[in-house]
């Protein structure tokens, strides 16, 4: 079985309360769970909604027809009724919305009534609207009574035991209240872990030995520093929220030079203040993580929705040439993967690792039955101890074979540590000749680059052997690409190319995926901005031009059958 619920009303109203919650109880049930979120830009009114796909197999992206809609005002109704299917159920509370819908999809549901008679709270609304939902769909109430315990575990007894009243209400309401519902989950016994874009990201950081992170709070990277902020006492690490973005990926420069792992997140326009800061790494060779993530701009743009239009932004940026890496993982899992692997190789390279993930993938919800961790690598590059006490001389610029010079923390040992943001010689002294200087850029940037480039995975391959269409997309269209070959497996033989790790732009020796792409009968890209830039970088690197491109800029995610019927008007 697979369901689609949908929750719509004002911010304020509870809705992200009884999305996140039914999340929760579907993931502690065994279910498969895919949530996305659409919300505006202010703290109340407007109109928002919460989706949760949940299903008994995996799932990967959302879908557009809904099959329970809780509507928290009538604009809910108007707007996502076109959406709900004909065996669909549309959950109301006439009291609260003052008006009355007639028709066999909608179930007034005194959701109000049920907290006001139980603890003269409107408040409590929330727990009947989910415990209603729960009901609708089958399953025990169990897991959800555990949720509101460990909820308000610090509240008093008599707060618990109101929200457990209210929610064997509205559980008994639906059980009574629609005959005609059909809908059968079944709850398993393996309890799934529940994880969107930005906690695994911060869960990667933390796997990798980041102590020092600094940011500005700027949607939607914002979930990555209140991730690390919670776990901060228990890992040791010191989170600063800075008072810009100049000040924040500076403050990281500074801690990393001082001999810790330290990244910083923000947004586009944040990451333009720190575009010098990023160069200053550059010249330095001053190991650090920038999180950037994307949402539609210019300037301040639609700052709570997606897209990901800053690819060929955040590739070029810098003012001069050097090396980094880029990375654009299209999953939870992913994202924690790419995270341990940009901080290995930013301290093995001395490079600025950049990871780029947009709203969408920041905010959906995935569940998996393990992240396996058992693959993570952390290795301290510095020198320390008795292998740096050891060195007769210590040069901070060294020229060396690979361009990756020795790297000491200052105060670590009698040897001066020095470096410069201008051209500097090997000790890290300032110079003005131009053999060393051309020595210095060979260093940081032709050396590096190679070696970077073979440590650069292929893209990843799903579908049928030898497919007629490629479908081709980067960074959080992974989900939506493999479950549009899944629904056209059927029809033709079609694949997908997905592009996590960018830059370097992968070689073809471990997989030629240039081969199977070529010999496609048609091949479309597929990305969310309105330029297609990675049909452009694909462009530049390999000389290749797709067939067909697919763009969506509208700051909304793909729904998986819209997907398909652009695919089919393409193919």
């Amino acid at each position: 079985m697979d369901y689609t619920i949908r929750i719509g009303g004002q911010a304020g109203q509870g809705i992200q309360t009884i999305g996140a919650a039914l999340a929760k109880v579907f993931a502690r049930a065994g279910l498969h769970v895919f949530t996305h979120q659409d919300y505006m830009s202010r703290i109340r009114g407007g109109h928002n909604f919460y989706q949760i796909r949940v299903s008994e197999t995996p799932v990967r992206a959302s879908r557009r027809q809904v099959d329970v809609l809780v509507a928290l005002d009538a604009l809910t109704v108007e707007l996502h009724l076109p959406q709900v299917k004909p065996s669909g159920v549309v959950l109301y509370d006439r009291e609260a919305l003052r008006r009355t819908f007639e028709g066999p999809q909608f179930i007034d549901v005194p959701m109000r009534k049920m907290a006001l008679e139980v603890a003269h709270n409107p408040i409590m609304a929330n727990t009947a609207a989910t415990a209603t939902v729960l009901g609708l769909l089958g399953l025990s109430l169990e897991p959800f009574s555990q949720v509101l315990k460990e909820t308000f575990k610090k509240k008093s007894p008599q707060v618990l035991e109101q929200n457990l009243e209210v929610a064997q209400r509205g559980y008994q309401f639906a059980k009574s209240s629609c005959p005609r519902c059909s809908f059968t989950l079944r709850g398993r016994k393996e309890r799934l872990l529940l994880i969107n874009g930005t906690q695994a990201m911060g869960l990667g950081a933390l796997l990798s030995g980041c102590k020092f992170y600094s940011a500005y709070p700027m949607t939607p990277s914002t979930g990555i520093m209140l991730y690390l902020a919670q776990k901060a006492q228990e890992y040791g690490l010191v989170v600063e929220q800075a008072e810009d973005e100049i000040a924040a990926i500076n403050m990281a420069l500074g801690a990393s030079f001082a001999g810790v792992r330290a990244m910083t997140a923000t947004s586009g326009g944040g990451f333009a203040l720190m575009v010098e800061g990023l160069s200053l790494a550059g010249m330095t060779e001053t190991p650090i993580v920038i999180a950037e993530c994307q949402r539609p701009g210019p300037a301040t743009g639609l700052p709570t929705r997606t897209e990901q239009a800053d690819l060929l932004y955040v590739l070029h940026a810098g003012h001069g040439e050097f090396a980094k890496v880029l990375f654009a993982p299209g999953s939870p899992k992913q994202a924690l993967r790419l995270m341990n692997k940009a901080f290995e190789l930013s301290e093995r390279f001395q490079v600025p690792a950049l990871v780029l993930i947009d709203q969408y993938l920041a905010d959906s919800q995935w569940t998996f039955s393990s992240l396996n961790t058992s693959a993570l690598r952390y290795q301290d590059y510095r020198l320390r101890g008795e292998a740096l006490q050891g060195l007769s001389s210590y040069r901070r610029h060294a020229l060396t074979d690979t361009g990756v010079s020795p790297l000491a923390p200052p105060c670590a040992s009698h040897h001066l540590v020095v470096t410069d943001s201008d051209e500097h010689d090997e000790e890290g002294h300032i110079i003005e000749d131009a053999p060393t200087r051309v020595a210095m850029v060979k260093k940081r940037l032709h050396k590096k680059l190679p070696l970077l480039r073979r440590e650069i995975e292929p893209p990843t391959f799903y579908g049928q052997e030898r497919p007629e269409v490629m479908l081709v997309g980067w960074g959080s269209m992974y989900g939506l690409l493999r479950e549009a070959v899944d629904a056209l497996r059927g029809a033709l033989k079609v694949g997908m190319l997905h592009f996590s790790e960018l830059y370097p732009f992968p070689l073809q020796e471990r997989y030629d995926f240039m081969g199977p792409l070529q010999k496609a009968r048609r091949s479309i890209c597929i990305e969310q901005n309105a330029s297609g830039q990675f049909a452009h970088l694909m462009k530049a690197e390999t000389g290749f031009s797709f067939d067909a491109l697919i763009t969506r800029y509208d700051g909304r995610p793909f729904m998986l059958e819209e997907l398909l019927e652009e695919i089919d008007a393409h193919i």
